[in-house]
């Protein structure tokens, strides 16, 4: 049979393109033929009119809103979130040949633009994944404006923020006058985080009328030193004022206006007032007691909050959880104290653990391991230098008591040394090409490598204890045993 996918995550980095990935070599493993577009941080190529015609089925295994979903009216689909793709492939492929078997209903062509959560999911999912939206449109200017800031002092040291604004003198011969303009460009981008985080979540719960005003409130965040908490109040409050302002009723010949002009402009208005006068300045005071418990961190403290954070790394590789402890510590990158640069740091190596101590694992004890496992391992040593956490997931999907467990272990010491050893990260991302930016990098590499031994040896013993199991029971019934 002949089938078309699409595949999507909420920040559209490795989820996207492994579901891909599983799913081609599920459907080739069948004897089926698959074309998938993915709908990732890279963009997509659309699947061509010719394939979807020809499609027996269609499989949606996305946690986002399908991005022209009218091009598959008159199909049969199928919809998971994108994790089930990854884990249980030939599940999807048996969920699609069922339903190509079934007659299809004809139903309205869905809008291109919808909620970004099913109206039929429960509260916690629609919040995560409103948030999740938000953090997955604030990445790439995270990424901008973290590297740059990185190498500006790389190139000019710390007192780059001193510099002079580059519209008033720039000497494009010199090193310092390159690093101030790579400062200024990318303090440029990081002063959009709080706005595009904010204008996104919004965006994700009532669609494109909440974007204006999303921005607007996370602007106001900015303006009253709201910061990132800011922001996520001002995000909610965008979505919520729009989703109830679409529930009036109009008569027909304003709907046309309503939003373009209607819903932008008293939602800005309302999230505007309700920022400035009501939730702003308590806000503002929540963020600067944030920052100065942050600021206050020594000991004890420092290296529970390591641990803490280094078990949300692990938890779930890429998930909501993983992403919430990233999202705090790109929000702390915002204020520059020592404390938030050392989380950023605890953060990003403690990310770096669960692929590489997979990838290490799966080569000094290969017979632990499947064939495709071993070949996951070894790209796995890019991806976990890469600081891409996901790298791991293959392992954890076919053994999670033994991997989650162990990687977990391994993250969290990293996580504590990290803070321990003083490591500082102004970049939020790039793992072990950025090592020339961090500060303390032979501790952070200490870090790293001590974490990711520790993980390394958990798994192989926790399989290993199985495998001995498995021996002694095949001695008990006489078969051989399957390495």
């Amino acid at each position: 049979m002949k089938f078309v996918a699409i595949t999507a995550c909420p920040t559209g980095i490795a989820h996207t393109y492994m579901a891909a990935e599983s799913l081609e070599q599920t459907a080739k493993a069948n004897g089926d033929e698959i074309v998938v577009e993915t709908q990732g941080s890279a963009g997509s190529e659309p699947l061509s009119a010719e394939d979807i015609a020809s499609a027996d089925a269609v499989i949606f295994a996305a946690d986002l809103a399908v991005q022209g979903r009218d091009r598959f009216a008159g199909k049969p689909i199928v919809e998971a979130p994108v994790k089930a793709a990854i884990n249980d492939a030939a599940g999807l492929f048996e969920r699609a040949k069922a339903a190509a078997r079934e007659p299809v209903a004809a139903a309205p062509a869905t809008p291109e633009l919808t909620s970004k959560v099913g109206a039929n999911d429960k509260t916690g999912t629609k919040i995560r994944q409103w948030l999740m939206t938000g953090v997955s449109y604030l990445i790439p200017f995270v990424a901008a404006g973290g590297l740059l800031i990185a190498l500006s002092f790389a190139l000019g040291g710390y007192q780059i923020v001193d510099a002079p604004k580059v519209t008033e003198h720039f000497d494009a011969g010199s090193v310092a006058g390159w690093a101030a303009l790579m400062f200024q460009i990318g303090s440029a981008a990081f002063d959009f985080l709080v706005p595009v985080l904010a204008g996104f979540i919004a965006f994700a719960m009532a669609d494109r009328p909440a974007i204006a005003p999303g921005f607007v409130g996370g602007a106001i965040a900015v303006t009253v030193s709201a910061g990132f908490l800011g922001g996520l109040v001002a995000g909610l409050l965008a979505g919520g004022v729009v989703l109830a302002l679409k529930k009036i009723q109009v008569p027909k010949a304003m709907r046309g206006i309503m939003p373009v002009v209607v819903y932008p402009l008293l939602g800005s208005i309302v999230v505007g007032v309700l920022m400035y006068v009501v939730v702003g300045k308590p806000i503002a005071a929540a963020t600067t007691g944030l920052t100065s418990w942050l600021n206050s961190l020594s000991g004890v403290s420092a290296l529970l909050l390591g641990a803490l954070l280094g078990l949300m790394m692990a938890f779930d590789m890429g998930g909501p959880v993983n992403k919430a402890a990233y999202a705090f510590a790109v929000g702390g990158l915002t204020t520059g104290a020592t404390a938030s640069l050392q989380i950023m740091a605890a953060v990003m190596a403690a990310g770096m653990v669960p692929p590489l101590a997979l990838a290490l694992a799966s080569t000094v004890r290969k017979k632990l391991f499947t064939e495709a496992e071993r070949e996951n391992g070894r790209a796995a040593w890019l991806l976990g230098a890469s600081f891409i956490t996901e790298g791991a997931i293959p392992f954890a999907a076919a053994d999670p008591f033994r991997v989650i467990p162990s990687i977990m272990l391994g993250s969290a010491v990293t996580g504590s040394l990290s803070m321990a050893f003083g490591a500082t990260l102004r970049a939020p991302h790039g793992g072990i090409f950025v090592v020339p930016l961090i500060g303390n990098p032979l501790l952070f590499l200490v870090a790293l490598i001590a974490g990711t031994l520790v993980a390394a040896g958990s798994v192989i013993a926790l399989k290993q204890a199985r495998f001995r199991a498995a021996e002694r029971s095949a001695v008990v019934s006489g078969q051989p045993v399957n390495a």
